[in-house]
């Protein structure tokens, strides 16, 4: 699909300017659309690549992009049930466990990027407050009072000026606006040459599992892929070329163990070179980045453009709230301080899980791969590597919530729970559909309105919040809040009944009290918001006897 309204002049004024129509862009435009934030959104190129890039996602990235307002049969995917470790000479030594779904989706899939990148750009183009447009290149960005000033030169060499409140780059790894905001990355890489072959019409054919051949003499990831695809990476050895890597005959020698090569049906290659560099700093002033633009992460776990959507969630909503004077512009801090500990983490997985896919010689993969078959049979470390929880969780240190308290099984600063629900039209949904585009203060057991006056009701309203009364499976709603009924018992038993609990937009836990502290609560979440330059009523409430509960 074209960038929407390829050829016309971009608009001059924008509230967000995002450069690069990627993945992560266009699901940053898509998120902010739903806010009906005025937006931009600018590529070099007019049509979507067709190179092979990511292939994996997770549960959380799904569940992003379920946010962003993708239906599950958007684009196709392929589920994947395990992921195995496969040495020369010890054969599997190692396992993921990827059956099941968390928070309402499967916990690894496979995809073709392109799909993907269709269905963000189509879900962009139905947001009247989003202008798409391929064909322009940014060159300079200048600050000035309350905005910046891009410069942007399209195709014929003609220079335009686009005032924008902020601007996000999302430009990739080779990122102009990293760049020009002096953020490039600094210090070593960790970077090794790969070539990427993806097979057509492998409909009968391909692997149903993810595998690691951890070959010393050339490590080889290999899965499956939508559309009857599969796919193959190859590490490239010292001496060898691009182009004696992308020769024809090669790629068939290299496939032939899986194979025949009067049968192999090469869609694409690419010889890409995987590296692991953070920046320093994932904004400045007015100028953000987001996934590859501000952190690149190795493949070997799946993580990368994942990282990059976390990204988008994060900060859209942040933006969306300052631009319509909810929020001080202060919260956007805390997108650099909540993200980037976060992808530094996932970079030093991929960095670790490399080590131990690409061993430097027979002995050294004898010893690690024999390490990790032994750990594979005591039950502790067994779990660690299996079920994932090797994974760093997506729970921040610091940030826009409340402090942590230890024992919570809802955690300040982690993902709050989805799961089915009924709501009282009696239609079935996942739980984030009831949350919506707001900052949500959730009553477990309780109508959270029923512990509130009217003067904190209004604030609420006025800080872009709203309310939801989650009930077990069979209740009925009691009260105007609106009313949903835990299905399968998978929120309700993280707190106790009576507890309420705040959720920001992107699903995140801000703060959860008792319903006695329910004015007290939701005042410190006013405050954490609004800080002390923001246009929105400050309102503070003294509750000398809190409401009493009701069941």
């Amino acid at each position: 699909m074209n960038n929407k309204k390829a050829g016309t002049l971009p608009p001059s004024a924008v509230d967000v300017l995002i450069v690069g129509n990627g993945p992560v862009g266009a699901t940053l435009a898509a998120l902010l659309g739903r806010y009906g934030v005025r937006t931009l959104i600018l590529d070099k190129a007019h049509e979507i690549l067709l190179m092979p890039r990511a292939i994996a996602l997770d549960n959380e990235a799904l569940r992003i992009l379920q946010l962003a307002g993708l239906a599950q049969d958007a684009f196709e995917k392929i589920v994947i049930p395990e992921v195995r470790m496969r040495s020369t000479t010890l054969g599997d030594f190692s396992r993921a466990n990827t059956t099941g779904s968390i928070d309402g989706h499967p916990k690894l899939v496979t995809f073709y990027q392109p799909d993907l990148e269709r269905a963000m750009r189509e879900q962009v183009s139905r947001f009247e407050s989003v202008v798409s447009l391929g064909g322009f290149e940014l060159e300079h960005l200048t600050d000035a009072p309350g905005c910046v000033i891009a410069s942007v030169r399209d195709q014929e060499g003609q220079v335009h000026s686009v005032r924008a409140q902020y601007v996000v780059g999302a430009d990739g790894a080779s990122s102009r606006v990293r760049t020009l905001i002096g953020q490039d990355f600094e210090g070593q890489t960790y970077a090794e040459d790969w070539l990427i072959v993806d097979a057509g019409n492998r409909h009968r054919s391909a692997i149903d599992h993810i595998e690691f051949l951890c070959d010393p003499k050339r490590p080889t990831p290999h899965m499956p892929a939508p559309g009857g695809r599969e796919r193959w990476e190859f590490m490239l050895q010292p001496g060898e070329t691009r182009e004696e890597m992308e020769n024809p005959q090669n790629i068939a020698r290299l496939i032939a163990p899986w194979i025949d090569p009067q049968k192999l049906q090469i869609e694409r290659t690419a010889v890409y070179r995987f590296h692991a560099r953070c920046c320093n700093r994932f904004s400045q002033g007015r100028v953000f980045l987001a996934g590859d633009a501000a952190h690149i992460t190795p493949p070997f776990v799946g993580q990368g453009l994942v990282a990059g959507l976390r990204d988008t969630a994060n900060l859209a909503w942040k933006l969306a709230w300052v631009l319509r004077g909810q929020a001080s512009p202060s919260i956007l801090d805390s997108y650099d301080e909540e993200r980037r500990p976060h992808a530094k983490a996932m970079i030093d997985m991929a960095k670790l899980m490399g080590r131990l896919i690409m061993p430097r010689s027979k002995l050294g993969a004898f010893f690690t791969h024999g390490l990790m078959r032994l750990l594979a049979l005591m039950p502790t470390t067994r779990k660690y590597f299996e079920e994932l929880d090797i994974k760093p969780k997506n729970i921040f240190r610091k940030g826009l919530f409340a402090p942590h308290r230890r024992g919570d099984k809802l955690v300040r600063g982690g993902l709050f729970p989805q799961a089915w629900v009924r709501n009282a039209q009696q239609q079935i949904h996942l739980s984030d559909d009831a949350l919506g585009d707001h900052l949500t203060l959730i009553g477990f057991g309780i109508d959270p309105l029923s512990l509130l006056c009217a003067e904190q009701v209004g604030a609420w309203k006025r800080t872009g919040g709203n309310f939801l009364h989650i009930g077990p499976c069979g209740q009925r709603p009691v009260g105007d809040c609106a009313f949903i009924e835990d299905l399968n018992h998978g929120i309700l038993p993280l707190a106790a009944k009576g507890t309420l609990v705040v959720v920001r937009p992107d699903r995140l836990v801000m703060h959860h009290a008792d319903g006695a502290q329910a004015g007290h609560m939701v005042q410190a979440c006013i405050d954490l918001i609004t800080g002390d330059d923001c246009i929105v009523e400050r309102v503070s409430i003294t509750i000398s006897e809190p409401p009493r509960l009701r069941a």
